[in-house]
């Protein structure tokens, strides 16, 4: 957990290159204002529209509440780069910000593996999903995930002193020198993606299996599409970062040549900023989670069609 704010400090020693400042800007503003749309509309909709509290709502509003934290600190991110990175709200609230770039990203992580769980217990051990599955624990796992990787973020206020002039890029050096936290961070994406692999693979071949061609109640397309939306924002927004980083440690340890130092730098930045997108592309999880809830239940679509 400290490597990914570490990363900042160190990048921050030597100047950014110009072409990743005018990227990072580029992006956070669409990003900004695309999320924020998609999010409220996300809100309103679970809020308003859906009566029926289930699992996939809790485990979606959830996300909604991560990406908003992220939405948050973007205002910030874009005025700071853009005055270039001239600092003059403090060193606790710049910490503050900080730590919601890391819940958002860590929590996002998480979350999305718990909806891809979810859906593997509900579609492949339908009968063990009925003493597993409840809102309440849903709702349970979701506050551990948020509450644990909060807890993960205070060590963020130990690394600025009262004295600072820029955000984001002002943390120590020396956490390179803990090979364990690398470890830490790479084991929990890594182990994250091939839980969503294998759960979306099994889920897939499952709802194949069951569906018939001549019934189309049976229809698991739907249900093919949130798993997969699920896994394709997952891998597009957190494997460039987790694949840089790695890297940017390697060079930093002198494992493989230090003339790939500015340009992995400059992939790091690029790469945190590209994860952002993820409170964009998870709107694509609401729209076919949500669209559930908009059709009918299958008796009732069953009369509908025999009526007609």
């Amino acid at each position: 957990m400290f490597l990914y704010f570490s990363v900042k400090r160190d990048m921050a020693n030597s100047s950014v290159e110009s072409y990743v400042q005018l990227f990072q800007i580029t992006l956070y503003i669409p990003t900004f204002v695309l999320g924020l749309l998609f999010n409220m509309m996300a809100l309103w909709f679970a809020f308003c529209k859906i009566r029926k509290l289930t699992e996939s709502t809790i485990y979606l509003v959830s996300l909604i509440t991560l990406d908003t934290l992220l939405l948050f600190t973007l205002p910030f991110k874009i005025i700071s780069y853009g005055s270039q990175d001239k600092w003059n709200l403090g060193s606790t609230f710049c910490s503050f910000l900080e730590s919601l770039y890391f819940v958002n990203m860590y929590g996002s992580i998480l979350i999305s593996v718990c909806i891809c769980v979810d859906r593997y217990i509900a579609i492949r051990h339908p009968f063990l999903a009925i003493s597993l599955r409840s809102t309440k624990k849903a709702a349970m796992v979701c506050s551990i995930v948020c509450v644990g990787v909060w807890a993960g973020t205070s060590f963020t206020y130990q690394f600025h002193d009262s004295t600072i002039t820029t955000c984001f890029h002002s943390f120590s050096n020396k956490i390179w020198e803990n090979p364990g936290v690398l470890v830490t961070l790479e084991t929990v994406f890594l182990g994250s993606m091939t839980a969503m692999i294998f759960c979306t693979a099994q889920i897939i071949i499952c709802l194949k299996r069951s569906r018939r061609p001549d019934d189309p109640l049976t229809d698991t397309s739907k249900s093919v599409k949130i798993v997969m939306a699920n896994l394709a924002t997952f891998v597009i927004c957190f494997t460039p970062f987790h694949v840089a980083l790695i890297l940017y440690y390697l060079v930093k340890r002198e494992v493989i040549t230090s003339n790939l130092l500015q340009i992995l730098r400059s992939l790091v930045q690029i790469s945190l900023c590209w994860a952002n997108l993820n409170c964009c592309l998870d709107a694509i999880c609401y729209y076919f989670v949500l669209k559930e809830f908009l059709k009918p239940p299958p008796q009732e679509r069953e009369i509908t069609t025999n009526s007609s």
